[in-house]
């Protein structure tokens, strides 16, 4: 009963649209363009973290939906999803401009350690699940050699228009990534260890039942996905992209290595659990895209 009451309570909490406050169709410029170094032999111990914060950040992209807008969707939904035929376009982009797609593992050995990079690395990331990822973005990835992370939000597994548990460990067969994304996409920012979850019974009867929030939300979902995957959950997205300073030692207790935010400054004193990503918007072109990427990173 509690699940199903969780659940209930969760398709409620999303929706088409999650993970970052509404972006402009113009690129932000948080930094001067330059190109990610192809090689760096400056290693530096792992808490380091005013050597981590001086490496030159690398691109990271982020999506939702793979799909045509509908009469339905909001203009704020829109900047979630984008269209199929966009999306091809933007990836063929990042392809004929000599990008090449880079894994966390990369990620973290080259911010630690200065370990080599691919010239103009990239990484790409997905966010809650959406069939459309697989069946879409997917294949895409593939025709250019393309390997990508798949945050997974994990109640939304085989519900229509999700993925389902078999898809989710196929995509990690094939060398992406799958990663933690919470169970129904609850704010880390709120989370408490004694929160309270209120229980509608069947005739109508409400009681009040004690949950860790981060037991329900990242400890259980983790290991769900350890399950699928048979591989270890190393690294974790904020949903909204939303994070506070209380989260970061939580989060490194369960074991990340890693935590992806979106576009908002890293912590200065631990810039591994706040990596920056910018949304792909379904109102941007190709070269808007484009622009984004040399100038906030």
């Amino acid at each position: 009963m509690i699940k199903q009451t969780l659940a209930m309570l969760a398709l409620c909490a999303f929706g088409a649209v999650s993970c970052q406050s509404k972006p402009s169709d113009k690129s932000t410029t948080v930094s001067p363009a330059t190109e990610a170094p192809a090689t760096t032999n400056n290693a530096v111990p792992q808490g380091d973290a005013a050597a981590i914060l001086a490496r030159k950040q690398v691109p990271i992209l982020c999506y939702h939906q793979i799909r045509d807008w509908k009469p339905t969707d909001s203009k704020n939904a829109k900047d979630y999803i984008v269209q199929v035929a966009a999306f091809k376009e933007h990836i063929k982009m990042l392809a004929d401009s000599g990008y090449h797609t880079i894994l966390p593992d990369q990620l973290y050995a080259y911010l630690t350690k200065g370990a080599p990079l691919p010239k103009k690395p990239i990484m790409l990331t997905f966010d809650d699940t959406d069939l459309d990822q697989f069946t879409i973005a997917n294949p895409t990835l593939k025709k250019y050699g393309f390997k990508a992370v798949y945050f997974v939000m994990t109640v939304s597994l085989g519900r229509p228009h999700y993925m389902t548990k078999e898809q989710v460990k196929q995509l990690s067969d094939e060398g992406n990534v799958v990663a933690s994304h919470t169970w129904d996409h609850h704010r880390v920012d709120r989370y408490s260890h004694t929160s309270t979850l209120k229980i509608i019974g069947k005739n109508g009867k409400i009681t009040n039942r004690p949950v860790d929030d981060w037991v329900t939300q990242i400890e259980k979902p983790t290991k769900t996905l350890e399950e699928i995957t048979g591989k270890k959950m190393d690294y974790f997205a904020y949903p909204f992209g939303i994070w506070n300073k209380a989260a970061l030692p939580e989060l490194r207790k369960r074991g990340f290595k890693m935590a992806f935010q979106l576009a908002d400054k890293r912590d200065q004193t631990d810039p591994l659990m706040t990596v920056r990503r910018i949304l792909d918007s379904g109102y941007w072109s190709t070269k808007t895209l484009s622009n984004s990427i040399r100038n906030s990173f």
